[in-house]
């Protein structure tokens, strides 16, 4: 093994980034992401505490808080959820009450940002990285609502600026349509998320300090074998969903023959010109037949 061949970044979130020594990892992708430098002072209660033990493979999720006060929910989910943009609005208004205490005032609400790794192709795009925020467009000027303090304190008389940006923001990092090469702090992060690399001498935030923790050389020998359990268990899940997708196509490519078998037949036509029209052989023909009573001819 190499020197240079690191841990997962699933497995260290889950195993290692939880540990304060190792909070400089999650903070350099966390100040890359939003191009802001984040300081994490405390993992809180998430859902990986909780997970079953089908959902252990596919996703984990871990919780911070800043020393702004802002709460960063980091996730990473293996494959497909059905119900995925669901589950992190859940996930972001989850947050939100569960940091609010009963008879606290509105001012309590923190700012929720939701992190999520992704390892399957969600929806259809080209990018990488996309960032989604709540913002109040006009319906008839399009422009955007600046909410002064006045307005947000009925009781106050100061006009200055504030900062009003309190709704939850959405990063999904959809890690296999990276295809670039590394050259900016987020390219670099991407490089190790999809492929495990790290720049030497990088000096990306987080990056640098994975390069030295993370790499699986300095595991013990009960870490070394958790950990290619865990990894040989995501690629069995892996083999799994791949041959279910396979099976799933050739059922449907068969699905879609037999209807142009029976289709061809109702109109009149032989065995033998329906193999050739479709170029296929007349035993499949007569088997297809076979299957729906319809006598040969």
């Amino acid at each position: 093994m190499k020197d240079t061949d690191y841990i997962r970044f699933d497995w260290a979130i889950k195993r290692m980034l939880r540990d304060k020594a190792n909070f400089a990892i999650l903070e350099g992708l966390i100040s890359v992401l939003l191009n802001k430098k984040v300081t994490i002072i405390e993992v809180l209660e998430s859902e990986s505490n909780q997970q079953t033990v089908e959902d252990k493979f596919n996703r984990v999720d871990l919780m911070v808080k800043s020393v702004d006060e802002e709460l960063f929910i980091v996730e990473v989910q293996l494959t497909r959820d059905l119900y995925f943009m669901k589950r992190i609005l859940y996930g972001t208004s989850k947050a939100i009450t569960e940091h609010i205490k009963l008879g606290d005032s509105y001012k309590s609400v923190k700012k929720i940002y939701s992190i999520n790794i992704l390892y399957f192709d969600l929806g259809k795009g080209e990018d990488y990285l996309y960032h989604g925020k709540t913002t109040f467009t006009g319906c008839f000027k399009k422009d955007e609502l600046i909410i002064k303090k006045k307005e947000l304190d009925a009781l106050g008389d100061k006009t200055h600026f504030v900062d009003t940006d309190i709704f939850p923001e959405y990063y999904l990092i959809r890690v296999n349509q990276f295809n670039e090469v590394a050259k900016t702090p987020i390219e670099e992060w991407m490089a190790f998320l999809k492929d495990g690399t790290i720049k030497r001498n990088t000096t990306t935030p987080g990056l640098k300090e994975a390069e030295e923790k993370l790499r699986i050389a300095n595991m013990d020998e009960k870490e070394y074998n958790e950990y290619f359990a865990h990894v040989d268990a995501i690629m069995s899940q892996n083999d799994t969903i791949e041959t279910y997708k396979a099976e799933g196509r050739a059922e449907g490519e068969m699905n879609l023959l037999t209807r142009q078998v029976l289709a061809k037949k109702e109109k009149g036509m032989t065995n033998a010109e329906i193999a050739d029209m479709l170029e296929i052989k007349t035993d499949v023909v007569e088997e297809i037949l076979n299957g729906h009573k319809i006598i040969k001819s």
